[in-house]
């Protein structure tokens, strides 16, 4: 895993080198070293938080840089480094081949190669379908040329979970609150991203549930309910909020709810103005950016399949068992450690970002955990202070999407390799809990 971070971060440093070149902002704008490593970072890490208008700050070029760095970001840190290895005709080391041919039976593959390559497919058939079905709808407002670098550039941001747009004025998606068709595109990118190629191979191969493996099942279980919880709690808690669903028709609150409800977990896009939401929102909002998407997918966070195994194990103590079970299958101790493991260490690097952002800016601590949260969980809503970081905010949020995007993977395969048993057993003894 040490190569894969070496690697995003050499990724990190030609975006940065490249938004840095003259070409790379309109006219007129100046340069400013960690407002363009910012961007740089948040386009690799996938986030979309950015301090600088993406629309009018940089140029097409620059543009076509942060969506290169979007799509090289979004491949997944296995697939991009297997990826790499095979183009250089190095050769896997074993380990790497055996875990690879693990994770790709789900969708019934046999080489490595073939996971790379159907990875690769897979995700431009969803972003170039996804920038069709844009472009039908930007067509009107843009015109036929004019709407296509917008529709290829939100479709990979979509399908990406990245958040990014090109909307000017920091103004994400708000203008297409009333157009559901627009936000039932970008939401259905967004969830089929947030699954992971792995999740999707196996529905498209499998076709009904009960021979879906453990995995995508838990995936889609969690994901559903997140999303259930998410719709449910913005639409109550905003229903009669005069700057954000109030003044909408029935029809159109339920589009954005669930709209938001989908892109608060991993994508960042925002239909209505985050800073306008009531706090019970924006803490149901943080719940979500924190747990984000599947293992293997586009988003961040912690992921669903981690979250799953902790509320099967806190549901087993609960009723009295001592292991963890669930699709007829039982999940071993060292499993559910590792969940706890990057829950645990998650929260620590939560509390420590917060901390600091707290000393150096001077925002609110709701905004200012939100904006934690956002970046940990590689989400990119903001309630509007991100443009506002000092130098110290925009270096402590830099770490947060960094190792948001790579701490929990590189902490569980960390944790997998670590893997050993005792050399003897010790007598068992019971400690006060609760």
């Amino acid at each position: 895993m040490t190569g894969v971070i070496v690697g995003f971060m050499a990724l990190i440093s030609l975006g940065t080198f490249l938004l840095s070149l003259p070409n790379a902002r309109e006219p007129g704008m100046e340069w400013d070293f960690w407002s363009t490593l910012f961007t740089a970072t948040s386009a690799v890490c996938v986030t979309g938080l950015v301090v600088v208008d993406t629309g009018t700050y940089w140029s097409p070029f620059g543009q076509a840089v942060i969506l290169g760095l979007i799509q090289a970001g979004g491949l997944g840190v296995m697939t991009a480094s297997m990826l790499i290895l095979m183009v250089l005709r190095r050769a896997i080391a074993f380990r790497d081949r055996f875990e690879l041919y693990e994770s790709s039976r789900a969708g019934g593959l046999r080489s490595v190669k073939g996971l790379i390559w159907l990875t690769i497919l897979i995700s431009l058939v969803f972003e170039l379908l996804g920038a069709a079905a844009i472009w039908y709808r930007l067509r009107p407002i843009e015109g036929g040329e004019g709407a296509l670098w917008p529709s290829l550039f939100h479709a990979v941001s979509a399908f990406n979970n990245a958040g990014f747009d090109i909307m000017k004025g920091f103004a994400s998606l708000s203008g297409f609150a009333r157009d559901r068709v627009f936000l039932l595109i970008i939401g259905v990118l967004v969830v089929s991203g947030g699954l992971g190629i792995l999740v999707l191979l196996d529905m498209a191969s499998k076709r009904s549930w009960r021979p879906l493996s453990p995995n995508s099942k838990m995936v889609l279980l969690v994901s559903a309910f997140l999303l259930a919880v998410g719709f449910s709690g913005i639409l109550a808690a905003e229903f009669t909020n005069p700057s954000t669903l109030g003044g909408m028709a029935l029809p159109d609150k339920l589009a954005n709810a669930l709209f938001h409800s989908v892109t608060a977990r991993t994508a960042g896009f925002n239909s209505l103005p985050v800073g306008a939401f009531h706090d019970e929102t924006l803490f149901l909002t943080m719940a979500l950016m924190y747990i984000g998407g599947a293992t293997g997918s586009t988003a961040g966070g912690i992921k669903v399949n981690t979250f799953g195994v902790l509320l099967l194990a806190t549901m087993a103590a609960a009723r009295g068992y001592e292991q963890t079970s669930a699709f007829g299958r039982q999940f071993s101790h060292r499993l559910v450690y590792r969940a706890v493991a990057v829950v645990t260490m998650s929260l620590g690097m939560v509390f420590v970002g917060t901390l600091v952002l707290t000393v150096t800016e001077g925002f609110a601590f709701s905004q200012t955990l939100f904006e934690v949260f956002s970046a940990f969980g590689t989400v990119g809503l903001t309630t509007g202070i991100t443009p506002e970081l000092s130098v110290a905010g925009k270096v402590n949020i830099i770490v947060l999407m960094f190792v948001g995007r790579l701490g929990p993977l590189t902490l569980a395969y960390a944790l997998a390799q670590r893997a050993r048993k005792p050399r003897y057993a010790l007598p068992e003894e019971d400690i006060a809990i609760g």
